[in-house]
């Protein structure tokens, strides 16, 4: 770290290599904060979380019950322990609550004034942060799994949905309809993810173990169909035959700089493509247990060398860095399944939720200085474990 410090000093050294190393060592300390709480407000499971990207403060979670809570992050007491306290909620008695489980739960890229929510009862609701009311009610004739808004985009406001239909379906913000359809899964798509890197490229994942990228702006909008054993591409929506995984392709999530995929399967599989060729780059991550029925939500690190990828898996979260597959470890601390994760970039903060209705706070451990040779000198001789004594100098003096 002094060697960072020192090449930042003279000019020598890009200061973002300070920055990446200081993130990566502290991805890797990732523990368990036992001084900050969530407030629980959640009677049942907690399925969904996402914390703005304007200032990394307030967070927002779903749950199975159909309720959203909005938390502020921000430690206002001061105090070493603190609990982050729920701002605001739409609970059962809010007369536009979800009626069922709260899917997928999404702020505005742009700004905090505005969130989304997506659930089992059919619906896409677009809220109001101030007024708590919904300014637009999306309703569709099937099961809604999982919705996402670009990060990047500025020439559309698209909303990409999945739901138990085969068909994708966009919505417009602006229009406040359903723009047009994208057709060619023939199971539910169970999760869908914007580029962040182009505006106009998608990703969907499907119950009939296939991964499609897409361009909206073309007629014939499948790009590639994804294929595990990089046989030949095709980009006919309809042709089959390319599969991404050996059962439900449940998960999605591009690497921060868009330039990679990840792919999560029922086949207990992580893949990693290349997001321009499609191209399956055979990292082997090693099992990745997933039973999930629904979509599973993971996220990846950014700012990091390597980039980190976390993986609910079972009870626990799973931490891989992304490029070489290598599982790094296992956050443990929940009492029963987790369905999600989200990422703190600011603060390289993890946050998790699962079927124990519990949110859980994972933070950088504070690491002790290690005791100098001046401080050592300063212990009293008896207080001194008989493993640490100096036997080597006893002896010579009694040798002299």
């Amino acid at each position: 770290m002094l060697g960072f410090i020192s090449g930042r000093q003279t000019g020598l050294d890009d200061p973002l290599r300070l920055r990446r190393a200081e993130a990566t060592r502290r991805v890797l300390s990732l523990e368990l904060n036992k001084n900050k709480d969530i407030q629980r407000i959640h009677a049942s499971g907690v399925s969904t979380l996402d914390i703005e990207p304007v200032e990394g403060r307030y967070m927002l979670s779903g749950g199975s019950d159909g309720v959203i809570v909005l938390y502020d992050l921000e430690n206002f007491s001061r105090k070493p322990c603190y609990t982050c306290k729920a701002v605001c909620s739409i609970g059962r008695s809010h007369p536009d609550v979800h009626k069922f489980s709260v899917e997928t739960v999404q702020w505005y890229p742009h700004d905090t004034g505005m969130f989304t929510s997506s659930s089992f009862d059919k619906t896409l609701k677009i809220w109001d942060t101030n007024t708590l009311q919904p300014a637009e009610v999306f309703n569709f004739e099937e099961t809604v799994y999982n919705h996402h808004m670009s990060p990047v985009a500025t020439k559309h406001c698209l909303i990409a949905v999945g739901t138990k239909s085969p068909k994708v379906q966009l919505c417009d913000l602006k229009s406040g309809s359903c723009s047009h359809i994208l057709q060619g899964h023939y199971q539910e798509v169970l999760a869908v993810c914007w580029s962040p890197r182009y505006e106009y490229i998608l990703a969907t994942a499907s119950a009939d173990t296939r991964v499609k990228l897409w361009d909206v702006r073309r007629a014939s909008a499948c790009l590639i169909n994804l294929d595990q054993h990089n046989g030949k591409k095709s980009g006919a929506a309809g042709e089959s035959g390319h599969t991404a995984h050996n059962g439900r392709a449940n998960g999605l999530c591009f690497s921060s700089d868009g330039l990679h995929l990840l792919t999560i399967g029922t086949d207990d599989r992580m893949r990693l493509w290349n997001s321009s060729s499609g191209e399956n780059t055979l990292v082997n991550y090693g099992k990745v247990c997933n039973d999930s029925r629904k979509g599973l939500k993971f996220t990846v690190s950014r700012g990091c060398s390597p980039e980190f990828a976390f993986v609910p898996y079972g009870s626990t979260v799973a931490i891989y860095t992304i490029y070489s597959g290598e599982l790094i470890t296992m956050l443990r601390g929940h009492y029963s399944s987790v369905d999600c994760c989200v990422f703190q970039p600011n603060f390289q903060e993890l946050y998790s939720s699962g079927r124990d209705s519990n949110i859980l706070a994972w933070v950088p451990s504070l690491q002790e200085p290690e005791p100098d040779d001046t401080s050592e000198k300063l212990i009293p001789q008896q207080s001194v474990k008989p493993a640490y004594e100096d036997a080597w100098s006893s002896s010579s003096s009694d040798e002299e």
